[in-house]
């Protein structure tokens, strides 16, 4: 049992976190300099033995100085809470205040890198709804003070009240093992990960190109290398096997990014939060306030829809000058029907939405797509045409053309909106369909925009403002969209609950 005293004066992290804090100094100062550290590689040879001396003591002045301000960090660092504000004093010369009310304070992660994991001290951040980006990092709590600190942040209390940490772990909503990853990872988009991953590797080798010229070994390489590509694709059966090569290891790479994401993913309903934990190399917990989530988005695809999964997106407040911040975007993984429908009823989104009477755009936006498409296609022609001066390429169409035309089609047929008397549901998508649950006392501006060409047509664009960011139906109808912007402007203004 901790009492709430335990935070009421000053307190330090575990004297462990002297060695996360030196880590990520390293980190960081590789980062600034791998640059300078590939050049010596190469020039190794060059340099003469008392040359070399000197750079051996300039890296070890080097390790000693980041190594001692690691130390001054964490002595600087100090936090406690204070009569419902979190207090923290950190910096070496140039001191900094920081005052945090527990009514802003928007999550409380915990994480864990393979250091942390290694001498057993997790990190605690804490995001504020705005924050471009995590507004405190305590890098480096035990286990029981850090569920104690989440606790005093996560519930108002007053100053005779007790905190008790959890005894009994609760059932989980939802865990996914090893087995149901890999499921989940076919579902996944494998072109991309494919890309990537070839990134990845096509920036490695030439890195490693780089070091063995500088020791002089020039052709290590290139041996490797040395094939003449009309003899590969010449052959039908070697070109077979080179596509069958790039679909598995598109299929693993994605594989990869989730395991590394979402291990060990587990989810469970704590006192009307939701408490997120996953992660392989960084384990990371999460804890949701449901007032704190703006939208929930749900997705799937036929994939997903075979193997009865959806994916579930939490949409938070992110700052106004932020388009677009991932760390505000948490997704849950391998959701059934059942856990979406509870996790639904926790947000208070009401189902029957997905009954109501479903509103598609007007056709007008499907001739957008097909003009503003076709002049993409006709610009991005005469571009290969001017740069390689080879008619060949135009042949590419037959194949560009359909793709585009079939993406136009599935984009058009996946837009729609329905709404109840609380809730607007939202899809969107082309392979995949997401839709977007939004309570409508969520909304914090709305506005009505039509250009020349849809006063023509008399259909406009309804945009809804939330603290995470714009949603937009495309062509509605101009009728149908006053009717729904005068209603959700009642709603807005009756709606006595708070968006945070």
């Amino acid at each position: 049992m901790v009492n709430d005293s335990l935070f009421t004066d000053f307190s330090k992290q575990s004297p462990k976190g002297i060695l996360v804090i030196y880590a990520k100094l390293l980190f960081k100062a590789f980062k600034a300099t791998w640059i300078l550290l590939i050049i010596f590689i190469q020039r190794f040879s060059k340099f003469s033995e008392e040359t070399l001396v000197y750079v051996y003591i300039g890296i070890v002045v080097f390790l000693v100085f980041f190594l001692i301000r690691a130390y001054l960090v964490y002595t600087n660092f100090l936090f406690k809470i204070d009569d419902g504000q979190f207090v923290l004093k950190e910096g070496i010369l140039q001191k900094k205040n920081t005052s945090i009310s527990f009514d802003r304070i928007q999550n409380i992660n915990f994480k864990q890198n393979l250091i942390q994991q290694l001498i057993n001290v997790y990190e605690v951040s804490i995001e504020t709804a705005g924050s471009k980006d995590t507004e405190i990092a305590i890098k480096a709590l035990t286990y029981e003070k850090a569920q104690a600190l989440k606790m005093a942040l996560s519930l108002v209390k007053k100053k005779t009240q007790q905190l008790e940490l959890d005894v009994e772990q609760p059932r989980p909503l939802l865990k996914i093992g090893f087995k149901e990853l890999f499921k989940v990872s076919l579902t996944e988009n494998h072109l991309q990960n494919l890309l990537v991953f070839m990134a990845l590797v096509f920036g490695a080798l030439q890195q490693l190109n780089d070091v063995f010229i500088g020791i002089g070994e020039n052709d290590v390489l290139g041996n490797y290398a040395d094939v003449n590509p009309k003899d590969i694709f010449n052959s039908i059966i070697i070109f077979v096997i080179f596509i069958l090569m790039l679909i598995v290891i598109g299929v693993l790479s994605s594989f990869v990014r989730i395991l590394l994401f979402h291990f060990n993913l587990t989810l469970f309903i704590k006192d009307k939060s939701l408490e997120i934990t996953q992660g392989l190399l960084t384990k990371k917990s999460i804890l949701l306030s449901k007032g704190k989530i703006q939208s929930i988005t749900i997705s799937t695809n036929p994939i997903k829809k075979k193997l009865g999964i959806s994916f579930v997106t939490f949409k938070q407040a992110v700052s106004g000058k932020v388009k677009k911040q991932q760390n505000k975007l948490i997704r849950i993984i391998g959701c059934k029907i059942e856990q979406i429908k509870i996790i639904k009823e926790l947000l208070y989104v009401d189902s029957s939405v997905d009954d109501e009477t479903r509103y598609v755009p007007n056709n007008y936006y499907l001739l957008r797509m097909y003009f503003r498409s076709a002049i993409g296609i006709i610009i991005l022609n005469c571009i290969i045409l001017f740069l390689i001066k080879d008619t060949t390429w135009l042949w590419a169409n037959m194949l560009v053309i359909p793709v585009t035309l079939l993406l136009i089609h599935l984009k058009y047929q996946k837009a729609f909106y329905q709404f109840n008397e609380e809730i607007l549901l939202i899809g969107k998508g082309r392979v995949e369909t997401h839709g977007t649950y939004l309570s409508f006392f969520k909304v914090q501006n709305i506005k009505i925009k039509q250009t020349i060409f849809q006063k023509r047509r008399k259909v406009v664009n309804l945009v809804l403002q939330t603290a995470s960011g714009k949603i937009t139906l495309p062509c509605v109808e101009e009728n149908r969209a006053i009717t729904l912007y005068n209603y959700i402007l009642y709603k807005v203004e009756s709606s006595k609950e708070s968006w945070m």
